[in-house]
């Protein structure tokens, strides 16, 4: 039995899947076995072992000898042990994987002048020259962050998330000036954003690389977006709690990346627990890189803007993402599953694939708004299609489907499947023209799920 209500007019198309999506999860293996972590020489380096003292003091100069001494000896695991120990940004190399034994504590420094000269990263989908990451590593072959321990970047109201706000350090007229730079077509080289700027690192962003493993570690208070793997190939994020409720603070982003597993992991965050992206606008289009061939399961997600987003910075796609047994629940949960994007973005979404999701409380269950911020405002119609929903349980939300196109960008082949949709205050919302096939699903107002 179908019992659908709708709470908005909608025109809609109900059609069943197109035959070739019958199973798109028979292509999961392959992806899956393209996805290894890298493995490292048996070889540990302490940093303790290079002049740090697990007392609070600063270990700056530990942390790079010991990587270089590593990286020197053909890589292996530059080890943490317990206590506490204070860094400016760490630089890792090809073949050393970081590890925080249980009782490590690593805190990073909040002083701005001690994460430059400024290097090559990706601010909000555009590249420039900004502060350094708290751990970074650039064009760097199989390198892990591993362990027990814990990464704190000691950000806070009063320390970088203040940037976010208006006054004499504000981000937003370094933010505006970059997006204009951006459109306009300047050299990276020239978009320079170090000392008197004030854009937020991210924290931990491998560049361009390849075999990325983290594993195990829980970060917290971040400056900007926690882990942020741009252009890199063969990423696994596994095991990983991130507990961060600043602006922005999104907890997973790869951007512009390829084989990328996120799993077992625990997400709450000030914004998108987990966000799939492939850059802004025209410097989105400039690189073209898509976002492809990405799975997450088994994590569990808390606060945020978004359970798994796929936009809003978007422009160079995204396609195979594959999204199953995670769970997902908070009163400050905005949206479950979610695809944003607009007439800036352009770009193609396709092949999103969900299935065995549980969402406790949640605003919007499933979320697709091609109207996010500039909305209509620009030539670059964006595409999503071919989105497959699959025993989707939502105990509680105010919509179960929003959905909004734009004009001559119709939402194309979506299905959503054997899925139930319980004390849903406000129905659905349906905008524009949609492409769905509801096969199995239960939709209850909320006073009918009480009784």
């Amino acid at each position: 039995m179908r019992r659908v209500w709708l709470a908005a007019p909608a025109l809609l198309a109900l059609a069943a899947a197109p035959a070739r999506d019958a199973d798109p999860w028979s292509r999961l293996p392959r992806v899956l076995a393209r996805i290894q972590a890298p493995r490292f020489p048996a070889r540990d380096v302490l940093i303790t072992e290079h002049g740090a003292v697990a007392d609070g003091s600063d270990a700056t100069e530990a942390f790079r000898a010991a990587i270089a001494a590593c990286s020197r000896a053909g890589g292996g695991r530059v080890v943490v042990p317990p206590g506490e120990y204070l860094t400016g940004p760490i630089h890792l190399k090809s073949r050393v994987n970081l590890h925080l034994q249980k009782g490590a504590l690593v805190r990073f420094v909040t002083d701005p002048a001690r994460y430059l000269p400024p290097v090559l990263t990706r601010w909000e989908g555009v590249e420039l020259m900004g502060y350094s990451p708290l751990i970074y590593a650039f064009e760097q072959e199989s390198i892990a962050v591993t362990g027990e321990g814990t990464l704190d970047g000691q950000a806070g109201p009063d320390r970088w998330w203040s940037w976010r706000k208006d006054g004499p350090e504000s981000q937003k007229p370094d933010r505006t000036r970059l997006f204009q730079q951006a459109e306009a077509g300047a050299p990276v080289a020239e978009r320079v954003y170090g000392a008197g700027h004030y854009l937020r690192p991210p924290f931990l962003e491998p560049y361009r690389c390849r075999n990325v493993l983290i594993e195990g570690v829980t970060i917290r208070s971040s400056p900007f977006w926690v882990i942020h793997p741009v252009l890199c190939r063969n990423v696994t994020v596994r095991n990983v709690t991130v507990v961060s409720h600043g602006p922005n603070n999104d907890g997973c982003d790869p951007e512009s990346s390829s084989d990328v597993l996120i799993e077992g992991s625990v997400f709450d965050t000030g914004d998108d627990c987990i966000a799939l992206k492939s850059g802004r606008n025209a410097d989105g289009r400039r690189l073209n890189v898509p976002v492809e061939r990405v799975v997450v399961r088994r994590c569990r997600m808390r606060a945020g803007h978004g359970g798994v987003t796929i936009g809003s910075e978007i422009s160079g796609g995204a396609r195979d993402v594959f999204v199953e047994r995670c769970e997902m629940s908070s009163p400050d949960l905005e949206r479950g599953i979610r695809v944003k994007t607009n007439a800036m973005r352009g770009g193609v979404v396709e092949n999103l694939f969900v299935r065995d999701v549980s969402i406790g409380e949640v605003g919007n269950a499933v979320d697709v708004d091609m109207l996010y911020e500039e909305g209509a405002a620009g030539p670059h119609r964006p595409v999503v299609r071919n989105i497959r929903i699959e025993r989707l349980d939502v105990r509680k939300a105010a919509y179960a489907l929003f959905l909004r196109t734009l004009d001559g960008s119709p939402l194309q082949r979506m299905v959503v499947k054997d899925s139930a949709f319980r004390s849903v205050t406000r129905g659905n919302r349906i905008e524009g023209v949609v492409d769905l096939a509801l096969e199995n699903v239960t939709l209850l107002p909320e006073a009918a799920a009480q009784r």
